[in-house]
């Protein structure tokens, strides 16, 4: 898949590099010509320019993209981006800060298909320590959506069983895995799951115990 990630901090680097190391096409749109060396160096294909202008994202082939990620520090300049990938056909997320008045979440969040909050990730990865949680939380997506990554005990029930045949919660789908030290990808139906593989989920909040419960046998 391909996808124009507009803003090269933190948060949009880490993103970068994930869906790189899993085999996407990545394209960075930055304006700070420091930031976007740097984005260069690593290996990126980078777009230097407003990443709220609709000829620099042009400039990016939002047509042969899948998705848009406005993920600056900006809310205005990722609120742009995302309106221009979505005239272009792209699905759009966008990263607002927690400290937003609800009406302003509300005003831009109906028009983007997911908000994200950057925020919360030291949170939700406190929390799980704090619970001895098996679950290492990337972030949370939304309010009530989730992504999760799990090591499949020794002792899991679903050693052996085929990627396709795991039957999960209708609301979480496992959507990348693998072998124990080696890098998650998508998998293919006939994959199957051994000790020590991982997984990659996507869930909502309340399907957790009960994903918890079919990967490990347990609750």
């Amino acid at each position: 898949m391909r996808f124009v990630i507009v803003g090269s901090g933190r948060v949009g680097m880490r993103t970068a590099r994930v869906l790189g190391e899993e085999g996407h096409d990545v394209v960075i749109v930055e304006n700070n010509r420091e930031k976007a060396e740097r984005a260069r160096q690593e290996g990126f294909e980078v777009i230097e320019g407003d990443g709220s202008d609709e000829n620099v994202l042009t400039d990016a082939d939002l047509e042969s993209a899948d998705a848009i990620g406005g993920l600056t520090g900006d809310l205005n300049v990722n609120f742009a981006a995302c309106m221009v990938g979505k005239h272009h056909g792209c699905r759009t997320v966008m990263r607002i800060d927690e400290d937003y008045r609800e009406d302003i979440y509300h005003k831009f969040a109906d028009d983007v298909d997911e908000v994200i909050y950057p925020e919360r990730l030291g949170a939700a990865g406190a929390k799980t320590a704090l619970l001895g949680g098996d679950f290492d939380v990337i972030a949370d997506l939304t309010e009530q959506l989730q992504l999760t990554t799990m090591r499949i005990p020794d002792d899991s029930p679903l050693i052996g069983t085929h990627i396709a045949s795991v039957e999960l919660p209708t609301d979480a789908r496992i959507y990348a895995h693998g072998r124990s030290r080696d890098r998650l990808t998508i998998p293919l139906p006939g994959t199957e799951i051994e000790a020590g593989d991982r997984v990659a989920l996507i869930a909502a909040q309340d399907a957790l115990p009960a994903v918890r419960e079919r990967l490990r046998g347990a609750a």
